[in-house]
Order: C-alpha cells, then sequence, then structure tokens
C-alpha cells in the first residue's frame, strides 16, 4: 500500500497549485482520500477530503480556494489550491481511510512566498 504525492513546490501569494496523489496496492474502492497539511510548529489540519460517493469537505482556512477532487477508478485525487497566501505554507500529507484503516503518504512540500 502506497500514496504518492507530487506537484508541491514554490509560488508567489496569489498563485496556484495542483497537488495530485496517487494510491496503489489498494484492492477495493477507497473510501475517503483527502489532504492534510502541517505548518513548522503547527498541529496537522485537515485540508479537504472527498468519499468514493463524491462528498467533500473542506477546512475553513481553504474553503472558496481549494477545490479537491478524486478519481475511484485511477485511485487518484487532486487539490487545485488557488489564491495561495503565505499561510498555506506547509507539508501537505495526502490520506486514505481504506475499511477503517488510514494511511499517509510522506508530503510535499508547498511553499508561498515572494
Amino acid at each position: 500500500v502506497q500514496l504518492q504525492a507530487s506537484g508541491g513546490g514554490l509560488v508567489q501569494p496569489g498563485g496556484s497549485l495542483r497537488l495530485s496523489c496517487a494510491a496503489s496496492g489498494f484492492l477495493l474502492n477507497i473510501n475517503l482520500m483527502g489532504w492534510y497539511r502541517q505548518a513548522p510548529g503547527k498541529q496537522r489540519e485537515l485540508v479537504a477530503v472527498v468519499s468514493s460517493g463524491g462528498t467533500t469537505d473542506y477546512g475553513d482556512s481553504v474553503k472558496g480556494r481549494f477545490t479537491i477532487s478524486g478519481d475511484n477508478a485511477k485511485k487518484m485525487v487532486y487539490l487545485q489550491m488557488n489564491s495561495l497566501k503565505p499561510e498555506d505554507t506547509a507539508i501537505y500529507y495526502c490520506n486514505a481511510v481504506y475499511y477503517g484503516v488510514s494511511y499517509w503518504g510522506k508530503g510535499t512540500l508547498v511553499t508561498v512566498s515572494s
């Protein structure tokens, strides 16, 4: 079982990035996939999740700016991040909940700075 995130990098305030996460080793549909982030000195927090049925949920700080989408067949999840702010700087972790078990990827760094 593996979650491989990609798409992080350095972007200026107001810019956009798209994160992708590829899940492998899961035999059946993944119940929930999403993104969490952890900034230096802070706890890990919810960014966005999407269920296998397409229901989404977002952290308050990203609502209206970030959009999560998933592809069950490909076992992929994407995070479109627009209007990025310096406070969005963090390591972004892909997460999958599979029949009650939570799996984590290694994370990808997003830095928002001029």
